[in-house]
């Protein structure tokens, strides 16, 4: 008689490998459910936004008669690339769409032919010797002409805002951008006790007309003839 114990035994082992075959299947699925459900539970990171550029630094003048300047702009660097927005920004909506500027190439390393500006182009070209190095001059189509003075954007604050107020003074010295600049710089030979606030003050020190101080827009009291525009100051 054939003794059925070592079939038993023997099918009892056969029959274990499957089911081993199917514990590991299951083990591996709920592994992969935890991770997809993991995965699925981590928080959506939000998008980082693109930081602002920091508003265009300038004095315009308000009204009056434009002269050899319509007032001053104090960049952040020599990159029209990166400065020419932030100015359009504040420029567009007063003289109407700037479609053109010239610099002279002296103080700009890079000056590219068109520079994308919010909503449009703006084309620029350089000339030399007829553009004053530190005067940008803008074009609006159908509009007219302006001439900035550029302030040298290593400029300390107290030189830049003296610079701004000539610039934009309604009765301001009759002197070009560079004019400016070099009396300003002029200062650092002058003694304390008897240095000019201003270039126009130093312009008026060596012997010229005397400028009327402008008004800053929300100072008490109705604006004077001599009132400009300050931005990002």
């Amino acid at each position: 008689m054939v003794s059925t114990e070592g079939i038993s035994h023997t099918g009892f082992h056969a029959g274990s490998f499957p089911a081993n075959e199917e514990t590991r299947a299951a083990a591996q699925a709920a592994r992969r459910r935890v991770r997809i459900m993991s995965a699925t539970l981590l928080p959506t990171l939000p998008l980082a936004e693109p930081a602002a550029a920091p508003a265009a630094r300038l004095a315009l003048k308000a009204d009056g008669p434009r002269g050899l300047l319509d007032g001053a702009w104090w960049p952040r660097s020599r990159d029209l690339l990166h400065e020419l927005p932030a100015l359009m920004d504040v420029l567009d909506p007063l003289w109407g769409r700037i479609t053109r500027i010239a610099v002279n190439p002296e103080h700009w390393p890079v000056i590219p032919r068109k520079i994308p500006v919010a909503g449009h182009i703006v084309k620029a070209g350089w000339f030399t010797p007829e553009l004053d190095p530190h005067k940008l001059l803008l074009l609006s189509y159908g509009t007219g002409r302006w001439d900035l003075l550029v302030i040298p954007p290593g400029t300390g604050a107290a030189s830049a805002a003296r610079l701004m107020a000539a610039a934009s003074g309604h009765d301001g010295p009759p002197l070009t951008a560079s004019a400016l600049i070099a009396a300003d710089d002029a200062l650092d030979d002058v003694p304390g006790d008897d240095r000019p606030g201003r270039p126009d003050e130093v312009w008026e020190y060596e012997g010229g007309a005397p400028a009327v101080p402008a008004a800053v827009p929300g100072q008490t009291g109705p604006p004077g003839p001599a009132s400009r525009l300050i931005v990002g100051m």
